[in-house]
């Protein structure tokens, strides 16, 4: 990843150091106490989506597909902008022989809305896409949440500071026709199917 690209500031941070500890910082300590978002139902949610062929878009460390254990034949994507990333989460999921793909669906594209609808296009009819976004500021948050967020946003780390319930459902709502979002904490989780034509 270059400096010039406009995702770097944002993934700079996902180096081999902070990938060795992530499972524990970001899984362990920052989803439970700070975010308020219990890991299990997230692995749970993997488990009931993941289909024979799984594209996952930012993999952090692989942890939600290993621990989904979908079946060996099931076909692997994992993309995201961080060589890195890739790495160590093809490194951990080799079982599966994942495909890596190099490459940021935000690139180059000022609205979420037009990524999400990328994204829909290249699913199969049956596809489901689904995931978890930390919430922005105008949402209710314990004081830790309302730090951290914050100083992620002011790092570049993050970009959701304007990120709610009502705009997550209608930019899903735009390119699906069945949306479910459940609210976990800081974290809303999300899933969307039926695409809509473009």
């Amino acid at each position: 990843m270059r400096r010039s690209d406009p995702s770097y500031k944002g993934q700079s941070g996902y180096n081999p150091a902070l990938l060795a500890i992530y499972d524990v910082w970001v899984l362990k300590f920052m989803a439970r106490a700070v975010w308020k978002c219990p890991i299990p139902p997230v692995v749970t949610r993997y488990r009931r989506h993941l289909g024979h062929r799984h594209l996952d878009v930012g993999p952090g460390t692989g942890y939600f597909i290993e621990h989904a254990a979908p079946p060996i034949q099931t076909e692997i994507t994992l993309l995201d902008p961080n060589p890195h990333v890739l790495k160590h989460a093809s490194k951990r999921l080799a079982a599966w022989g994942p495909v890596v793909v190099e490459a940021d669906v935000m690139k180059a594209l000022p609205l979420k809305a037009i990524a999400i609808r990328n994204i829909a296009d290249v699913l199969t009819p049956d596809g489901v896409l689904f995931g978890g976004t930390v919430l922005g500021t105008r949402e209710p948050h314990t004081r830790a949440a309302r730090t951290f967020l914050w100083a992620f946003n002011k790092q570049g780390g993050f970009d959701n500071r304007d990120d709610t319930v009502e705009g997550l459902h209608g930019i899903l709502d735009a390119s699906f026709r069945h949306v479910e979002i459940e609210r976990s904490g800081s974290i809303a989780l999300f899933s969307a199917s039926g695409r809509r034509s473009a």
